[in-house]
């Protein structure tokens, strides 16, 4: 079933809020739409009154100049609906499927095992030709990697285009060889989700600091070796276990798309000409480290008769050098474009406003003081409520509508959901999904009772 839409159309100030939104993202602040725009039109006002030469000049000069401002204007604008259209008519037309994995009663797996799985699809075909790219509107294959929970049942769900079924399952196989997948029905279409009939709420998870500082990982949990029963520690049992704490009338979906990442997120060049990418950020950020660590040394110039500083050679705490090899083995991994989103969808009656902050702080247990942490923003975090947040429940409904359709498109990295997005390792990405091992007590996790296999040979037929 689809999601309705909001009783009142509100298109103004939904780009209003978005841009809030990507504010927000950037700066941690956000302001409500409707004093921004009433603060704009008192401006205005004011300048008309007291300053209407001033206010007429300015109009003179912009529409003498339009020929000029406004053929550059038309032609970006035009440019990018065109690669809006193109893009469109590439993503409609391929076939998508939804897979379940299912694992095996018994197998003893590490993380790296899902990280040879992200290694093996850390694909990007389709935008090898500018021709493909801007004419034929090819977009590079995306990934949505999905921890969900149906009223208390834990499922993992990986959806990918038709074509690369096949790359998938052998990557899943070879590294999961008990397990098994197969193609079901889109959960998120099994409910309505319609605010009306559902209490929604959800929110995306960004890095906090810069992207090639690394969250903790499963190397930090010594989950890179395969341990005692007794003695594994999982952190994302945490979250297995919560969510399948859910009771009858309460869902929670958490998404992770993911791309090859490429350097589209800085959308600038380095030094050789190449596009900027994060291995260029952790460059930067590396030097800034030194630049801290380094020493300085006075000592008098006979030349001025005055005191000058040099530089030392860099001297670094501990903290700081585990700092750079931290980044430094984060670099050297697969790195993928990468986008969380997360969503509480609940009947009224059931809905628990507790809830909301776990689900925000569901990956808190991978969070690092000294390096990343990921932390919420976007869709229902925008709301402070207010007095002065006018039209708060036609607005939240609104979003609510956008925020199902965002996620059962599985839609970031173009309109008409396009969001910001953090730029995350196949170890990092290995940490937030994978299949925990049968040593991790997991009751609300569907896993196969026996294994199965092809029938020995020489039997009769």
């Amino acid at each position: 079933m689809s999601s309705h839409g909001p009783s009142t159309p509100l298109p103004f100030f939904d780009a209003l809020t978005k841009l809030m939104k990507e504010w927000r993202s950037k700066s941690g602040f956000v302001l409500d739409p409707l004093p921004v725009v009433l603060c704009g039109l008192a401006i205005l006002f004011f300048c008309l009154v007291f300053a209407p030469a001033l206010v007429g000049a300015a109009l003179s000069i912009a529409l003498f100049l339009s020929p000029l401002w406004l053929a550059v204007f038309l032609a970006r604008s035009a440019g990018r609906q065109w690669l809006i259209l193109k893009r469109s008519e590439f993503i409609a037309a391929q076939e998508m499927v939804l897979l379940e994995i299912i694992p095996p009663r018994m197998y003893e797996k590490t993380p790296l095992a899902m990280e040879a799985v992200l290694s093996g699809i850390h694909l990007g075909p389709g935008e090898s030709s500018w021709w493909g790219v801007y004419m034929e509107g090819k977009v590079r294959p995306w990934w949505s990697l999905e921890i969900v929970s149906t009223e208390g049942k834990v499922h993992f769900y990986v959806q990918t285009r038709a074509g690369f079924r096949r790359v998938l399952e052998a990557q899943i196989y070879a590294q999961y060889p008990g397990a098994q997948i197969i193609e079901v029905e889109d959960y998120t279409r099994k409910i309505s989700a319609d605010h009306h009939e559902w209490e929604v709420w959800g929110c995306d998870f960004t890095k906090k600091n810069p992207d090639p500082f690394p969250i903790k990982t499963y190397v930090d949990y010594g989950l890179d070796k395969v341990a005692k029963e007794n003695e594994q520690v999982d952190p994302l049992a945490n979250l297995v276990e919560f969510m399948g704490s859910l009771g009858k009338g309460e869902h929670m979906w958490i998404q992770i798309v993911i791309r090859t990442h490429k350097g589209e997120k800085y959308g600038t060049k380095n030094a050789n000409g190449d596009p900027y990418t994060w291995k260029d950020e952790a460059t930067e950020e590396v030097e800034k480290i030194r630049k801290r660590a380094g020493t300085k040394s006075k000592f008098f110039d006979p030349t001025t008769g005055k005191m000058m500083e040099t530089e030392g050679f860099p001297n670094p705490t501990k903290g700081q050098s585990e700092m750079i090899a931290a980044v430094e083995r984060n670099i050297s991994k697969l790195a993928f474009d990468t986008g969380i989103r997360g969503i509480y969808i609940a009947k009224p009656e059931v809905f628990s406003g507790v809830t909301i902050p776990v689900l925000g702080g569901i990956f808190k247990q991978f969070n690092s003081e000294n390096y990343n942490s990921l932390g919420w923003t976007n869709w229902m975090t925008i709301f402070n409520d207010y007095p002065w947040e006018l039209r708060v429940k036609e607005r939240k409904d609104h979003i609510r509508h956008e925020l199902v359709d965002a996620y059962r498109r599985r839609q970031w990295f173009f309109p008409p959901y396009e969001s910001s997005y953090s730029i995350m390792s196949t170890e990092e990405l290995a940490t937030i999904f994978h299949i925990p091992s049968a040593a991790i007590p997991a009751p609300n996790l569907p896993r196969l009772q026996s294994t199965t296999g092809e029938a020995p040979p020489g039997l009769p037929t």
